[in-house]
């Protein structure tokens, strides 16, 4: 799946990739070998209404052009599929018209039908429930599955950690019930030997429907976020990164960090209690500042100075 970014000042055409022959074509295809299916990323061709939020074309580079001008376009450079579109008769004028062969759908139709075939999606089309049912959620799938989540927990800072069984501990953004098979779960801080806080990494709500979901703005907590656990001294953070994250401040007022990318609450105290080791490592740098990530250059990735945690970074026991 292309993306839907354009090369700029390259010897590529300035145009989404997925209108770039010179990328699919001849780089991936041609340079690289590469003979599977090429997927648009969505809506590259036509506007839309998304959950009430209108959606212009993403058709960078060829914003002039018609949707069916931008569908020959794709075609000519090399794409398959188009990604979230509903338009097919452009394709049918395409080829009615003479403005793209026959034989050029039939290439990526070939595409197309061979994964299927390959997957026995003709042969033996149907699930059986009755061995659906006997497989999903069995227990060593969600065993193994457990263990993949706690493996991948990033251990950036380390001080008392692994806690012992049976600790007294403080918890929020922990299931209280979960936690108590692990140590004595406390109302208060102060009645606690250690404090759990898991939150997530900051951002910066988006209006409307579509794009709220996808979560930007600043990587900084809020002000009354900080001072908040600045105060509470929390023994182990549990930070999920789904973003980076800045938070030089909470850092230095936590004994322990661990990162995660999408890790149930058991998952995360079996690390936390030593049941199981982090082995993961930061997929992107941590920056020590906004002003950082400002004066960074945006198309070049670990670039900021100094950053509070680099790529790659990663502690164990």
């Amino acid at each position: 799946m292309p993306y839907y970014g354009m090369p700029v000042g390259t010897q590529y055409e300035e145009v989404g990739f997925g209108f770039s022959k010179g990328v699919i074509t001849g780089l991936l295809r041609e340079r690289y070998g590469f003979d599977g299916i090429v997927c648009t990323d969505w809506g590259l061709l036509t506007d839309a209404e998304i959950m009430g939020q209108e959606m212009p074309a993403r058709a960078w580079g060829v914003e002039h052009l018609t949707p069916l001008e931008r569908a020959r376009k794709a075609l000519e450079a090399g794409v398959d599929q188009f990604g979230g579109e509903q338009c097919p008769e452009l394709i049918v004028e395409l080829v009615r018209g003479g403005a793209v062969g026959q034989e050029r759908i039939d290439a990526s139709v070939r595409r197309l039908l061979r994964e299927k075939f390959v997957l026995g999606l003709f042969d033996d089309p149907y699930v059986d429930p009755g061995r659906a049912k006997e497989i999903v959620g069995r227990d060593d799938f969600v065993q193994a599955g457990l263990e993949a989540q706690s493996a991948s927990l990033t251990l950036l800072k380390n001080g008392p950690l692994p806690l012992a069984e049976g600790t007294a501990i403080y918890v929020e953004g922990i299931d209280a019930a979960t936690a108590s098979a692990y140590g004595k779960v406390v109302a208060t801080p102060g009645e606690a030997q250690a404090t759990l806080v898991r939150l997530s990494a900051p951002y910066e709500p988006r209006e409307g429907g579509f794009e709220a979901f996808f979560h930007s703005g600043s990587l900084a907590f809020p002000r009354a976020e900080i001072d908040r656990l600045e105060r509470l001294r929390p023994t182990v953070l549990g930070l999920h990164l789904e973003r980076p994250a800045v938070f030089p401040e909470i850092d230095q007022a936590c004994q322990a960090v661990l990162a995660d990318y999408g890790a149930r609450d058991d998952a995360f105290l079996d690390v936390v209690f030593g049941r199981r080791s982090p082995r993961g490592r930061l997929p992107f740098e941590l920056p020590r500042s906004m002003a950082a990530v400002e004066a960074s250059r945006p198309d070049v990735p670990g670039d900021t100075a100094d950053p509070l945690y680099p790529y790659g970074h990663g502690l164990a026991y």
